[in-house]
């Protein structure tokens, strides 16, 4: 009797024997592209502040220092990893850490919002090539039943990284200036580097496309629309202006005109028919939808814990750890529950533990038990981690390695654009909430003067304080607003969660058993259910 034949590891033994040590090097460069967002959601309020403190940034000046970077980021992910596939992705890691350091370092020393903005897209650019070129990596030196772990520790990187990201920036912001939260990126990316050179080997696709750049242009072209005119109605609190309307309309059209584009090319930047797939589609849909939620409430989160309820930076970092920590240490054993009951009832039902918990913000005021914000916070990192490890195995499975770049990069970018939409319509719809309600308070003031203190809370608090005593009311008129308008988001975010929920429950997998095929096939049902 003959034994099992042994499927032959397609990894040499040198780069096998170091893969963990590698896996650490990938998440350190994952880190730094994460972290730089967790910690510009603590400085927001400080940045917010007028000179010498901060830069007096608006709040749609301050959404388009997040969105900037992500709009640049998630609009180049397809070619950044394409080029990976194409010219190795060792060597485009290193050149995004170097951009990506570059960028951070003049953003420390911005001189206004718009300085911020533009070199906060710099640092997009630089990120674009860092993200989808570490989980290519990752899945070069992986053997592929061992991926859905490595995938799951990769993940809770990214909870590592939101975690230490507002502690870090509350750190630094209780001892150094607002652009020290920038600035710390930079030692990180110097040693990223070194280490990357010594330990990480190069891979690319032997048959690489090649480069779209019309698909790029109409993509980046399509979301810079799209998003503005979302921001562009916050700020008028007025989604039935003729200008923000024929902006999205414009964006949405460029988009349609990209997916069609993309569908005749021979070289697309994206496989369209991927998306044929609805199980890839649903996962794909996933990770955008939670990110959207999840990028919206962190951005009203933060002025909740430091305007309405005066914590600092420091503080509100340490108040927001439960929602990142759990990511991390949940999301490496997501895999355990996806064995025991498929891959449809565990993410499904970590959306709709999200969905409850971003309905729960509604019940929140300026004196609830800060306990409660905690398990609050807790329980939508738990659901978070039980949703983005399977949809991510699922994803970057269903591509062959060799394109392993591309799949990161479409997992990346949908992540990305869920977030950039996220901050945009709600960071809008709690933005034309807040004007609403606060602007019987401002009736007093020149015209010009109420529209900029009816823009923000920080804005009106900075009025109520130069009215001393009399702008008490004021301030408690401001905190009552943005309450209101801060219940409104949260359901909102409430409804997008359940969304995704519904996607998940009727498009991904349970647990079917493999059918008869090639080793290939077995292995991308495992993954899904």
């Amino acid at each position: 009797m003959t034994s099992p034949a042994v499927p032959a590891r397609r990894i040499p033994e040198a780069v096998h024997r170091r893969r963990w040590v590698i896996l650490g090097v990938l998440m350190m460069s994952l880190l730094i592209v994460v972290l730089d967002n967790s910690i510009l959601n603590v400085a927001i309020r400080t940045i917010s502040t007028p000179a010498p403190t901060g830069l007096g940034a608006t709040q749609s000046e301050l959404e388009w220092a997040i969105n900037a970077y992500t709009l640049v980021f998630a609009g180049l992910l397809f070619t950044a990893g394409l080029l990976g596939d194409r010219l190795g992705r060792k060597k485009v890691l290193i050149a995004g850490l170097a951009v990506f350091g570059a960028g951070s370092a003049l953003a420390a020393f911005s001189g206004s919002p718009a300085e911020l903005i533009g070199f906060r897209a710099v640092m997009g650019l630089g990120a674009a090539f860092v993200m989808p070129a570490t989980m290519a990596v990752l899945m070069h030196v992986f053997e592929r039943d061992e991926q859905p772990r490595a995938i799951g520790i990769w993940t809770g990187g990214v909870g590592l990284a939101i975690a230490i990201g507002p502690i870090t920036g509350g750190l630094l912001l209780d001892h150094f200036w607002w652009g020290s939260v920038f600035l710390v990126n930079v030692p990180i990316v110097a040693l990223a580097v070194a280490l990357m050179l010594w330990l990480v080997p190069d891979s690319r696709d032997p048959k690489p496309g090649r480069i779209d750049p019309v698909g790029v242009v109409l993509s980046v072209t399509g979301l810079v629309l799209l998003v503005y005119g979302i921001i562009r109605g916050g700020q008028l609190a007025d989604f039935t202006d003729a200008g923000v309307l024929a902006t999205i309309g414009a964006g949405l059209a460029v988009l349609t005109a990209f997916v069609v584009f993309e569908k005749r090319s021979d070289h697309p930047s994206v496989d369209i028919s991927s998306f044929r797939n609805s199980v890839f589609s649903a996962s794909i849909a996933a990770i955008a939808l939670v990110f959207f939620a999840l990028m919206g409430v962190t951005f009203f989160a933060v002025f909740y814990l430091q305007s309405v309820r005066g914590h600092s930076p420091l503080e509100t970092g340490l108040l927001m750890l439960p929602l990142a920590a759990t990511q991390m240490l949940f999301a490496p054993r997501a895999r355990l529950m996806v064995d025991r009951v498929g891959s449809k009832v565990t993410t499904t039902a970590g959306l709709v533990v999200l969905a409850a918990m971003l309905a729960a913000f509604a019940l929140l005021d300026g004196d609830t038990p800060i306990w409660l914000l905690e398990v609050l916070f807790f329980l939508m990192g738990t659901g978070m981690a039980y949703v983005m490890t399977p949809v991510s195995v699922v994803v970057m499975q269903a591509l062959p390695r060799e394109k392993a770049g591309s799949a990161s990069a479409l997992s990346n970018t949908f992540r990305q654009v869920g977030g950039a939409l996220g901050i945009a319509v709600l960071g809008s719809v709690l933005s034309t909430a807040y004007r609403t309600d606060v602007e019987e308070e401002l009736g007093l003031l020149p015209p010009g003067a109420r529209h900029a203190a009816g823009e923000s809370i920080e804005a009106t608090l900075a009025v109520a304080d130069r009215l001393g005593p009399r702008g008490e009311a004021l301030a408690g008129a401001a905190a009552d607003a943005f309450l209101h308008a801060m219940h409104v988001t949260a359901l909102w975010g409430a409804v997008v969660a359940v969304l995704g929920a519904v996607v998940v429950a009727l498009f991904l997998p349970g647990r079917t058993p493999a059918p008869d095929g090639d080793g290939r096939d077995r292995e991308l049902v495992t993954a899904a259910d």
